[in-house]
């Protein structure tokens, strides 16, 4: 894949996440701290996690097709990496409570919940690109029959 489209798809992905991040410090801080003050600043944490997410997503870029296995074993390394910037940035944090280990676990598994909804996102677009190439293409093959 080219590296401009690469990028664009990172900016895809950013926009995602941003919202799929919204969701998911909404729910987790309504759990843990429902009586929170917020400030106008605390609306661009959920930027500026997104951000820092799109790090890890770089160990997919390849010049060449990768095979599926490349491709999972990069793919599982982005997600490792995902939970150590997303641990690391709470566990560095004076405002969240990192010594309950709930916390942590949720943290952790919005992560997860996180990175296979956008994966899905993803894998369907991506699929419906590729049912309207197909049909595009069948159209300019019977056109030189």
């Amino acid at each position: 894949m080219e590296f401009k489209r690469f990028l664009i798809n990172k900016l895809i992905l950013f926009f995602m996440l941003s919202t799929l991040i919204t969701v998911a410090v909404s729910v987790i801080g309504s759990a843990f701290a429902a009586d929170a003050q917020l400030s106008y600043g605390t609306l661009l944490t959920p930027i500026v996690y997104a951000a820092l997410c799109l790090l890890p997503t770089f160990v997919t870029w390849s010049r060449h097709e990768l095979t599926p296995k490349q491709m999972l074993l990069r793919k599982a390394l982005m997600l490792v990496l995902l939970e150590a910037v997303m641990l690391f940035i709470a566990f560095t944090s004076p405002t969240i409570d990192t010594g309950r280990i709930q916390v942590v676990l949720v943290i952790a598994g919005s992560v997860l919940v996180i990175f296979v909804l956008a994966n899905l996102f993803v894998w369907l677009k991506e699929s419906a690109e590729a049912r309207q190439m197909n049909c595009d293409l069948k159209a300019f093959q019977k056109l030189h029959e």
